[in-house]
């Protein structure tokens, strides 16, 4: 038994479901996401089936959207923020998707199926939002804190990037993957690009009418 992976008898749902989705991956990638692959998960944990079934009732879904949330975590955890201060924010990002890529490389097969089940139409709106969660934990542990509409392109041009970074990934057969790290090399190239078109079209636009501001006032005039 992987005893990283144990769990108390008295655990509570939510401990059950960290010890299970750290063994997951592995029965994953053999048996999908599927409910055999919880099973052997929960008897390599220690914990009763049934148990696991009802930390997981969401079934495939809800276990691949707990392994990513857990590769979140580990991602920062990996990277803690007096770390990433000592980079240039192009380091940072490349520095947390590669943090990112190292997690999964041992579960590849497993992310394979999980990108599978995610594409499925009755999934794609929650692959959607997990893809938008995993942009956001990046630009937020880089250091982002922006909350305007510059918010939401910043992660949506990074999901973009890890998204087809990862496409790469999983084709990848190259000694120490350096394809995959050449690909992200350029594509966050492209992502600099982008932003310091965006910043110098901010700056002509300084004396333009902004509707939005306009509209904010009105809101919070007194």
């Amino acid at each position: 038994m992987n005893t990283e992976s144990s769990c108390r008898e008295d655990a509570t749902l939510d401990e059950m479901q960290v010890a299970l989705v750290m063994a997951l991956p592995g029965h994953a990638a053999f048996d999908g996401w599927t409910m055999a692959a919880l099973d052997a998960a929960a008897d390599e944990c220690g914990v009763a089936r049934a148990a696991a079934r009802l930390a997981f009732k969401g079934g495939a879904v809800e276990m691949i959207d707990a392994w990513f949330a857990r590769i979140d975590a580990a991602m920062q955890g990996n990277l803690p923020p007096e770390l990433l201060a000592e980079m240039k924010i192009r380091t940072r990002i490349t520095a947390l998707i590669e943090a990112r890529l190292a997690l999964l490389r041992p579960h590849r097969e497993a992310l394979r199926c999980a990108l599978g089940v995610l594409g499925l139409p009755r999934n794609v709106a929650h692959g959607g939002k997990l893809m938008w969660r995993s942009a956001d934990a990046m630009w937020r542990a880089a250091g982002d804190t922006a909350t305007d509409f510059n918010h939401y392109t910043k992660r949506a041009t990074l999901g973009a990037v890890y998204g087809s970074t990862i496409m790469v990934f999983l084709s990848d057969e190259s000694e120490a993957y350096v394809e995959t790290r050449a690909f992200l090399v350029r594509r966050i190239e492209n992502i600099m690009q982008f932003e310091k078109a965006k910043a110098g079209l901010r700056a002509r636009r300084t004396l333009m009418f902004d509707p939005v501001k306009f509209l904010g006032r009105l809101r919070y005039a007194n």
